[in-house]
């Protein structure tokens, strides 16, 4: 068997929880602060997850501080999986969530930025509780792991293991030569979105509370709402949903494209293949979508468009198609209007969106835009190297020959991500549940999307599944959120045997 470091996996693993701890210390103080009764239950849970973090810290303080990459690999899925664990502990506490089930899925949902929610009520939720739920979104948004990295020169760890379990997309753009200083520029990109999108958001009408808490959400891609409307609470105020909108693509971004700009490489963005292709994918789904729905409007139910038509009728549709549209492709989840009310060929596209996912690099899940193009590229060359049996034919990104292993891994992992597709619908179907339920949630938590098909669609909680299929809901979750290798190797038998 290999020799892992268990010393320093236990270590931070202490050091995650700590984290979490810390967080949820900090909506305790939003409960003293809005005096939503649950204050001492806040406490006692922060109180609990600092303790069972700082024990494991303190027994295992000297160990050896070098970190392999099987290492790294079991930190990453441990630390979701107990970052889960320990994240549902204020939901026990308050009483928001006493089964522990129902918990650990509405903690899960949250870190991994999936949205799906098994509440009904969520007006009724304590602020603190309604905090912590976009919280778990913001940590998980970048990745704990991530953020445990920039810290860990304090510590006097080196992290690099770490960061490639952590960011397994295949772009290996780097901000600066040192892997430490590279997440650490990644979170002050995301401050900064998240500093600028809370003061747009209160300038234009969100109270300050449901500002930082829809912030939190857009940046992660991850979907919570302090309404049970979502989004659409705030279809009279179009500019909400556009500032949204744009922050939503900004998620879904390439941070490192962020970083460009603002040392003033612009030509990285515009010259960027992902990027032009990500844009070129949502302006066609737009159109399609908005067309679609302007010649079919009187057959389409009109729940969607029944609210207040600021601009008219044709900025409603366009305005609720372009948001839906951002929403599913980022796998954000938010809502303004019903997209499976939309007809069948709608719904068949908005289904097709939850495998697309951002680009790599963004805070998205689904397979990644990236991935999407050099596999299209290298199958129309396919049909180049047909004719010219003899010639080397490389695929070209960004103006650089793309090495063939990387489109062999590419091409490895899309086989992997539809067998775990099929896999999580079969397991959704041995609960009960009829195909279009079992395809759409097998979509959406391994697309890290939230809302899915038929009675799991926009308007719907995942309160009914039962108990397994919200394991399973959980399992497929985290498992798109790691991108299927760094929780997969893990069950490999070759993975544990000695060199």
């Amino acid at each position: 068997m290999k020799q892992f470091n268990i010393k320093i996996i236990i270590h931070f693993m202490g050091l995650l929880i700590l984290f979490n701890g810390g967080f949820i210390l900090l909506c305790a103080l939003t409960s003293f602060f809005f005096k939503d009764a649950v204050f001492t239950e806040m406490l006692s849970a922060a109180i609990i997850v600092l303790i069972v973090g700082f024990i494991p810290m303190i027994l295992t303080k000297n160990h050896n501080k070098q970190i392999k990459k099987i290492d790294g690999f079991i930190i990453v899925s441990l630390g979701w999986l107990l970052m889960s664990l320990t994240g549902a502990i204020p939901y026990i506490i308050t009483n928001s969530i006493p089964n522990f089930t129902d918990a650990f899925f509405e903690s899960s949902s949250g870190y991994t930025t999936t949205g799906a929610t098994i509440l009904n009520s969520i007006e009724t939720l304590p602020k603190s509780i309604l905090l912590w739920r976009s919280t778990t979104h913001w940590i998980g948004g970048m990745g704990i792991i991530v953020l445990a990295i920039a810290v860990l020169p304090i510590l006097g760890i080196g992290g690099a293991q770490l960061f490639m379990a952590e960011t397994t997309g295949p772009n290996s753009d780097k901000l600066h030569p040192r892997i430490t200083d590279t997440a650490r520029r990644l979170w002050y990109i995301y401050l900064g979105y998240t500093v600028i999108e809370t003061l747009l958001l209160s300038l234009a009408g969100m109270s300050f509370f449901d500002a930082i808490n829809h912030t939190m959400s857009t940046i992660s891609t991850g979907g919570f709402s302090t309404k049970n409307n979502s989004i659409a609470f705030w279809n009279d105020k179009p500019i909400i949903q556009y500032i949204i909108i744009v922050f939503m693509i900004l998620a879904g971004t390439n941070f490192t494209l962020a970083y460009f700009i603002v040392v003033g490489k612009v030509k990285k963005l515009i010259n960027n293949e992902e990027f032009k292709t990500y844009i070129g994918i949502i302006v066609t789904f737009l159109i399609i979508s908005s067309l679609f729905i302007i010649f079919k409007f009187n057959d389409i139910p009109k729940s969607s468009f029944d609210h207040p038509q600021v601009f008219g009728k044709t900025e409603s549709i366009i305005r609720h198609t372009f948001f839906q549209v951002v929403s599913m492709i980022t796998g954000t989840g938010y809502i303004t209007a019903d997209y499976t009310t939309w007809g069948a060929f709608l719904s068949i596209c908005f289904f097709g969106m939850m495998f697309l996912g951002g680009s790599a690099g963004s805070t998205s899940g689904g397979v990644k835009i990236v991935r999407h193009l050099l596999m299209i590229k290298n199958g129309l060359l396919e049909f180049k190297r047909a004719l010219h049996s003899n010639a080397i034919i490389p695929v070209r990104y960004n103006d650089k020959i793309v090495n063939q292993e990387i489109i062999y891994t590419i091409l490895g992992f899309f086989i992997l991500y539809m067998l775990a597709f099929i896999i999580g619908s079969l397991g959704f179907s041995l609960t009960g549940l009829d195909f279009i339920d079992a395809i759409g949630l097998s979509a959406s938590t391994l697309g890290n999307v939230g809302p899915a098909l038929g009675n799991f669609g926009p308007s719907f909680s995942y309160s009914t599944l039962t108990p397994f299929a919200k394991i399973w809901s959980t399992f497929l979750m985290i498992l798109g959120r790691l991108e299927l290798f760094t929780v997969l190797i893990i069950f490999t038998p070759f993975f544990w045997k000695k060199n």
